[in-house]
Parts: C-alpha cells; structure tokens; sequence
C-alpha cells in the first residue's frame, strides 16, 4: 500500500545543497539566525532552569550544548531544552499559510545531533533545515480544516525527521521509517495554547527531544510503519480531521516553502501581528496618543480569534498574555511598540494597561478558510468623536511585507543582548558574520561555541 510520505522521504533523500536556489539558502542564513537569537531571548524564560535540571536528571549530561548556558547535556536533553527556549517567547519565525514554527523543532533537533557528531558542514545544515521546513509546511498547507493538536509541534517533528535524516544520509526506505518513528512519539495539545501554559513551549521541546531519539532508532534499522499519513489511523485523519495532499505533492521540489516565512517581529502570538500592525500604522498615520482611546475594536478571521481572542485577566501568565490580543493592542499603543519586557511581572500588573485593554474587544468576522490569520481590520474610536479604521491583508514580516535587514539584525542584537547569562559582546557581531557566509562553515559546532556564556 503506497502513502504519499514516500514522496517526502524521497525528496528529502535525494536534495542536496547544489539542488537548492539561492532564495532558499539565503533565508535560511537569516531564520537560523533568528532562532539562535529568540533561544537567546528564551534563556529568560519559566522554570529554564529547573528544565535543564530535570534533563540532566533523567538524561544524563553529554556532548550537546544548551544555547546560552554552560551546561552541556545529552543529545535528546540539549535538544528539548533549546527547542523549548525557541519558542517559549513566542517569538520565532512563522509560516502564515501552514500555521506553522517550521523551524523551531527542527533546528534544535539537528544542532544537538551535529554537537555530538561533529563533522556537519554549514551547507549540510542549511540543506537539513530547508527540507525540514518543506516538509512540515506542505504538511501544513495541505491540511483542510482547522487546528486540531498544536501543529507547530506536530508538524515540526517531521520537520526534525527530515533534518536528521538528512544530515545522517538516509536513503528514502530509512527516512520513511524515521517519519514512521517521530509519528509515534509526536505530542502537541491544544490545551497547552487555551491555558497559556509554559507546557506549549514544551511540547515544542518534547518533539525535538523524541525526534533524535526516533533518528537514532531508524539509524540502528528498528522498523516502524509506512501509512504514517494515509493510513486508517494517519497522520491525515488522526492528527489532522482532513487533508489533501492533491493540493501540494506536485509542488514538491519546486516550491521552496522556507521563502515563503515569515519573520515575527514582536514576541507575541502571530495571530495578535495583524492587530499590532494595524494599530501602530494608524497611530503612526493620525498621531493620536492611548489616552485619546475611548474604545477599539479588532475584526479577525475565526482561527485568529480562536488563538488569541482571549479576555484579558488581573492575573494573567505571561504566556497567557502572549496570546492575549487585546493586552498586546494595549501594549503597542501606549508605548508604541512590544518588547519582551512587556511580559514582565511589573507590566502585566499595569493598572493604565489593563484599563486599556479592556476597552479593546477582538470579535471574529465571517471568513471561511479554517487556517486564515488575515484580514485583520483595526478600527479606534477616539474620546472627541473620531473613528479610525484600517484593514490589514499583510501582516508586517510577511515576505510581502518584509523586515529589512536592518529591523531583523536589530531583533537579533536585542535578543542577544537579554540572554539571562551575558556572552561575548563580540560574539554577536561574529555570529552573523558567520551565519551570512554559513555555506563555507566546515563544522557547525563553531556557532556553538559563540553561544557559550563569558567565565
């Protein structure tokens, strides 16, 4: 019986550096900087600590380093701890389309393997991640109905399948028992995401950690399954109510889906970018100040709402405010921006930001796609009468939309700069000059190293 991840693991098998466009190579130096950058920015988040504890606990300490810690754990270990540091900032990059952190699981995964075995190039790396990030976005696209479990994770963990088989040379018969492997251990409730748990971050970590273990299992040639999507019990079904995979296995090879990512320019969900871009424009636009708001109201599409329509509360986790629309809407119009520090304890206490966030409703609009983030339409009622309003199709570091390099290595510097254990002032200037020229980097072990706190 044939399932369509035979294509995946095909692809994945025979796509080397030389096959990739310029296009892709050059976005995947800049998202692999981004997410070394926002795993910096994570170090600061919950209970990291006591994480790397209970790795090393259960695990062992090893080869494989934790971004921004001195500590060095197992493979499986570095790799949960690095990939819950990515992503419990909500600050990594995205694929709007597929609703998808393709990079997330995928990075962390291999970057701990390549610790432990040495010897994988920058051009390897680069390959690794652009089919990761093929192979859980064409999963993502060809989804057809709305979000089930959390598909960054979900989805992401084939985006590490295809990484580490990539980067230990499986042919297409090993790759697809490495899908069959990470299909088994793959997690992600949407529990984690209704609650602002930190456990969504985790999830991110858990799948990371689960596919260096399945890599290993495939390596050592332990069978698995082959109907990991189309099966009676697949990924397609199970995971996901529906999909169609008419909709992208002939784009294969020829849509390189790392281009089409977006960059996330504030450290919130990105369901909450298109209410932050609309705001800031109009305030830019007419100048009106937070104090001049009577009232606010954000139109968005069902899922948008779903993810980040949440009301605001007195005592809110800083992951629930994340994912707080009408918090973050706050936040960017008094002070016109949203930085991390917004998430503080002191800022989610704020008695003139709460205030104002009340005064913001997030109301779903009728749109029928059930994976829509857009259009967003922003309107603002101002205390002397006026109305505002202003409709956004393209959220701000959309490809279409685009962060200049300016903007992305301003983010980088930021989040370099707030690691909750100071590196190198200079090692930040070093690291994009090596990620820039990362195609002519022999050991990726050498990014690592600028990644260790100073003594």
């Amino acid at each position: 019986m044939s399932d369509a991840i035979r294509v995946f693991a095909e692809h994945v098998s025979r796509t080397g550096f030389e096959d990739l466009p310029e296009a892709a190579v050059r976005a995947a130096r800049i998202f692999i900087l981004d997410t070394i950058g926002v795993a910096l920015a994570g170090t600061n988040g919950p209970h990291v600590p006591e994480l790397i504890e209970a790795s090393a606990a259960t695990m062992g300490d090893g080869p494989a380093r934790c971004w921004g810690h001195r500590r060095r754990l197992s493979v499986p270990g570095a790799a949960m701890v690095n990939g819950y540091q990515i992503h419990n900032s909500e600050f990594d990059c995205v694929h709007e389309a597929a609703v998808v952190h393709p990079m997330t699981v995928c990075l962390a995964a291999v970057a701990a393997h390549a610790d432990w075995a040495g010897g994988v190039s920058g051009r390897d790396l680069v390959t690794a991640v652009v089919l990761g990030v093929d192979v859980a976005c064409h999963l993502g696209v060809a989804t057809t109905t709305g979000l089930r479990f959390f598909r960054p994770a979900t989805a992401g963990i084939f985006a590490a399948a295809a990484g580490l088989g990539k980067v230990l040379g499986f042919d297409a018969r090993r790759q697809t028992a490495l899908f069959g492997h990470v299909y088994g251990q793959l997690c992600g409730t949407m529990q984690a995401h209704t609650e602002g748990s930190m456990l969504l971050g985790l999830q991110i970590g858990f799948n990371a950690r689960n596919a260096v273990i399945a890599a290993d299992l495939a390596r050592r040639g332990i069978p698995s399954i082959v109907n990991v999507l189309e099966g009676p019990f697949g990924y397609f079904g199970m995971i996901e109510l529906q999909g169609d995979l008419g909709r992208v296995l002939g784009d294969i090879g020829k849509v390189w889906r790392i281009v089409e990512v977006a960059h996330k320019p504030f450290p919130s969900g990105r369901a909450t970018h298109g209410m932050l871009d609309g705001f800031r424009e109009l305030q830019a636009e007419h100048g009106f100040a937070a104090g001049e708001v009577e009232g606010a109201e954000a139109r968005v599409p069902p899922l948008t709402h779903h993810l980040v329509g949440r009301p605001i509360l007195d005592d809110m986790p800083a992951n629930y405010a994340r994912l707080c629309g009408s918090y973050v809407s706050a936040c960017a119009l008094l002070r016109g921006d949203l930085r991390v520090d917004d998430f503080s304890d002191e800022r989610r206490h704020d008695p003139q930001t709460l205030a104002l966030g009340r005064r913001i409703a997030v109301v779903a609009d009728g749109t029928k796609d059930p994976n829509a983030l857009t259009p967003v339409t922003v309107t603002v009622r101002l205390k002397g009468g006026g109305k505002l309003s202003r409709t956004i199709d393209t959220v701000y570091g959309n490809p279409a939309k685009p962060m200049s390099r300016e903007a992305h290595l301003a983010k980088f510097h930021r989040n370099f700069r707030s690691a909750l254990n100071p590196l190198p002032a200079e090692n930040a200037d070093r690291l994009v000059e090596m990620l820039d020229r990362i195609e002519h980097v022999e050991d990726v072990r050498r990014i690592g190293e600028l990644l260790i706190p100073a003594a």
